[in-house]
């Protein structure tokens, strides 16, 4: 294969990465100073070494939205900040299985069940943990779609039950670099984080846990992040871009503190360090890339995204992703559910979504991200 994209640092990396060697910190720095367009050309070849030329889509539903008791910063849910979304208990899990059913015909591959709170607690919540468990039962047993969930922090006990239902990924991302998750989060630390994606990883879950960029964090700490990532061992790193919500202590930003090149440099750096991973492209994706800029992640290292609408903010349509997705030569995964492109993109605008906290957020995003 010819790997040669003139820059020696990333040809270099290109060479060791094909030949199953594990890239480190002092490459990753290295790399993310590389130049964008020869580092995005050398990602792009580690994508089509280890991947299987599709993008794989994840969609989600905000099964039990804010009051949550934690203070991270960028975070529309929190109770410490006013941001005027609307608030709610678990939905139940026919609610959610409705919105799984929806995630299915949008073409997604996998379905998150999300969860606003510290954690779930069998102990301190059981019914609402009951609830859960039939919730992934509901999707797991009628749709084709894999079950996966985020429910915060989880004991050793709570993680073997999740993996015996068959949760096929924990999602409980780190969001930046252990150095600056402080200026982030105040109420837990990022060794809680890590402590949970090592027992949901001990019971037999995959792993989907990765960052949000733009935050105030350095190139070094987004490094930082993937390496952290490499010690736990993802299998899906979600890539979130800030999407500043206002009533949170970062919305009063009127985009992400990152400029657009620096994104694709960040998503390609972390495809070095985790070949064999689906690295995806998530929420604040639509305030920060323009649509005609949308498909440069997935030329640059990319090969996984989140359709439709996130937490608290709308997404764009499904059939919209799959488009962007054909724009960068590649197309959509159908390994698991064996959907029809074709009808997403032509019919899924008559289907109404179902009922959460979606588009409730006030996003203070005025332009897209500087070059």
């Amino acid at each position: 294969m010819v790997y040669e994209t003139g820059n020696r640092t990333v040809d270099d990396a290109v060479s060791r990465v094909l030949d199953g060697e594990t890239l480190d910190r002092t490459d990753g720095l290295a790399l993310i100073a590389q130049p964008p367009d020869a580092l995005a050309a050398g990602a792009d070849i580690v994508r089509r070494h280890y991947s299987d030329g599709t993008v794989d889509a994840c969609s989600i539903v905000n099964a039990k939205a804010g009051d949550c008791a934690e203070d991270c910063g960028f975070c529309a849910q929190s109770a410490h900040f006013d941001t005027g979304i609307d608030t709610y208990g678990f939905l139940g899990p026919e609610k959610v299985l409705e919105a799984a059913k929806r995630a299915e015909a949008d073409g997604a591959q996998r379905f998150g069940i999300v969860v606003a709170e510290k954690g779930v607690s069998k102990e301190h919540r059981p019914e609402e943990w009951s609830e859960i468990l039939e919730a992934i039962r509901l999707v797991r047993d009628e749709t084709d779609v894999e079950v996966d969930a985020s429910l915060g922090l989880l004991t050793e006990e709570e993680a073997e039950i999740l993996s015996a239902e068959g949760l096929n990924h924990y999602n409980h991302n780190i969001e930046t670099s252990r150095r600056y998750f402080p200026e982030v989060v105040g109420t837990h630390d990022f060794e809680d984080r890590l402590k949970t994606l090592r027992r949901a990883k001990a019971a037999g879950m995959d792993l989907c846990a990765g960052v949000i960029l733009g935050m105030g964090e350095s190139p070094t700490d987004r490094v930082d992040a993937a390496i952290e990532l490499q010690d736990v061992g993802v299998s899906s790193l979600p890539v979130n871009i800030l999407n500043p919500v206002e009533g949170t202590p970062m919305g009063d930003q009127e985009h992400a503190a990152i400029s657009k090149t620096e994104v694709l440099k960040t998503i390609a750096v972390y495809r070095f360090l985790h070949p064999e991973s689906r690295v995806r492209l998530t929420g604040g994706r639509e305030v920060n890339l323009a649509p005609d800029e949308q498909h440069l992640p997935f030329e640059a290292g990319a090969d996984g995204l989140l359709t439709g609408d996130y937490l608290t903010t709308e997404g764009q349509d499904p059939g919209d992703d799959i488009e962007i997705m054909e724009r960068a030569g590649l197309e959509p995964n159908r390994e698991v559910n064996e959907f029809d492109p074709e009808r997403v993109k032509a019919d899924h605008s008559d289907e109404p979504a179902p009922d959460t906290a979606v588009g409730t957020a006030t996003s203070n995003a005025a332009t897209e991200l500087d070059d």
